[in-house]
């Protein structure tokens, strides 16, 4: 895919309005893709849609493979005869404005678990798809379902505190767990058919409506993952399967402390021997979900920042080699025509910059970085048309929270180069990402909405009340929609 002017919006799924406590793929999110091609956009960002773990987030999931089960649509099972009325006669009085995870969460899968025992009764066809997704998808699922099993009977714990034999995953202790867990293994398996067919379908509305899909690859894995267990000889674990080495940044503009993000190291020799088959399988699978990668940390192909295991932070680290351009060759003719963009955040070296521009990646600018000085690498008249701007991004304060907290100097100079008040920041901060000559300009949904750092989605390198911000009905405006066509009109996105 060649990348052609655009522009579009960043919202997770989870954000979006509803009556279940969490935003899912049902009514709200076909109301939304309208509402985006209405608005001239064709563009639609999301976060991983994997199934989330530690904090939350969805750049700590479960399964670089599988779909987020709490994203499943209760309104489209009620549809399919998988739920009745009565399954939802005791929903929760959930919040609107955020997501109770801890509430949300025992009640979601509750839910599946109906819609599991229902399924028993469903139409033949119904039970040959879901074969058939099985088969599809047995590279990952089996492990998958069976590592899920084994949480739930282990108390929900981290699977490094599992009994040796399936730490270690004895192959007679691993034919035995799958025989206990038989059932529960099916169970989680249907969750995942659902997730997939529910995503595919809206997909195919995002499609229907013009509009590509920019999905996330974070480049790291979590340690607790069905990908580390049933594959530890492609990271750095020592003889017991824990980590030795743990991925993070040093310290830099979120936090003095760097960034510990815990993540196993690939074993990248490893990788390279089996010619980067599991990296190619997880590209092939994201590209059933999304259109357009984004590369999360793509320094880290390059070197990134190695920790050593049970470190206080980040502060202590070296940096170590990542496969470089033996990666991207093997990728490039395996994947024919992958569109990748490259987030190039952080600090960036020479030899970053040519591995991105060797293959013609975008690169990522935040407007929000860029109002220090006119030398600024982030202000409009430096870019080139290969790159992706962005007025925030998921880690960052909202565009009017950063203006409200910012120094004197950076608004007194935000509003000189813009030719601005400030009273109407946000979207002054859209008119200049869409009006720039960057390929593609993206705006959160809270930049949008014009919403103060109460709405902001993440605090990197902090636990807490992250990932939990929603919309509430009727946020969807005529007003912001027009005004978001008429950038798109003037400005041939």
């Amino acid at each position: 895919m060649k990348f052609k002017r655009a522009s579009g919006i960043l919202l997770h799924p989870t954000s979006f309005p509803g009556r279940f406590g969490i935003g899912d793929l049902g009514p709200a999110a076909y109301q939304f893709i309208d509402w985006l091609a209405e608005a001239g956009c064709k563009l639609w960002q999301v976060l991983p849609l994997g199934p989330t773990g530690f904090g939350d987030s969805p750049y700590q999931c479960f399964s670089a493979f599988a779909g987020n089960p709490y994203l499943i649509s209760p309104d489209f099972l009620l549809r399919d005869n998988l739920l009745q009325q009565e399954d939802l006669k005791n929903l929760p009085d959930f919040p609107e404005e955020k997501v109770d995870f801890g509430r949300v969460i025992p009640w979601k899968l509750k839910l599946l678990e109906q819609a599991f025992l229902r399924f028993n009764n469903a139409p033949d066809a119904v039970h040959r798809e879901f074969e058939q997704f099985c088969s599809e998808n047995k590279f990952w699922l089996k492990d998958y379902a069976l590592f899920m099993a084994l949480k739930e009977a282990n108390g929900g714990g981290s699977w490094s505190e599992w009994p040796e034999q399936l730490r270690k995953r004895d192959k007679e202790s691993i034919t035995d767990a799958v025989q206990l867990h038989t059932d529960a293994m099916a169970r989680i398996k249907f969750s995942q058919f659902l997730f997939f067919r529910q995503w595919s379908d809206l997909r195919a509305h995002v499609h229907h409506r013009g509009i590509n899909v920019i999905g996330d690859i974070p480049i790291f894995v979590a340690y607790d993952s069905a990908d580390v267990w049933a594959n530890p000889s492609l990271f750095q674990l020592d003889d017991d399967v824990q980590p030795t080495v743990v991925a993070g940044v040093p310290p830099d503009y979120f936090s003095q402390t760097g960034q510990l993000w815990g993540n196993p190291l690939y074993r990248w020799d490893a990788l390279r021997g089996n010619n980067f088959d599991w990296w190619i399988a997880r590209f092939r699978a994201i590209l059933q979900q999304v259109d357009i990668v984004r590369l999360d940390h793509f320094r880290g192909f390059v070197d990134c920042w190695a920790i050593q295991a049970g470190s206080d932070t980040a502060e202590n680290g070296l940096w170590v080699s990542g496969p470089g351009d033996d990666f991207f060759k093997v990728i490039e003719e395996v994947l024919d025509d992958i569109s990748i963009i490259a987030e190039d955040l952080g600090e960036i070296t020479p030899d970053v910059i040519a591995l991105r521009d060797q293959y013609n990646f975008p690169g990522m600018k935040i407007l929000q970085f860029a109002f220090s000085s006119p030398d600024d690498e982030f202000l409009p008249h430096h870019f080139s048309t290969n790159c992706v701007v962005y007025t925030g991004t998921h880690d960052n304060e909202t565009s009017r929270g950063w203006y409200e907290s910012a120094s004197e100097h950076e608004r007194d100079f935000a509003r000189r180069y813009l030719s601005i008040d400030g009273n109407d920041f946000a979207w002054d901060l859209i008119r200049a990402a869409w009006a720039s000559k960057a390929v593609y300009a993206i705006a959160p949904m809270q930049d949008i909405l014009n919403l103060n750092n109460e709405a902001r989605m993440n605090f990197p390198s902090t636990i807490g009340d992250n990932w939990r911000w929603r919309m509430v009905e009727g946020m969807l405006a005529d007003e912001k929609r027009g005004r978001l066509g008429e950038l798109n009109y003037l400005y041939s996105r």
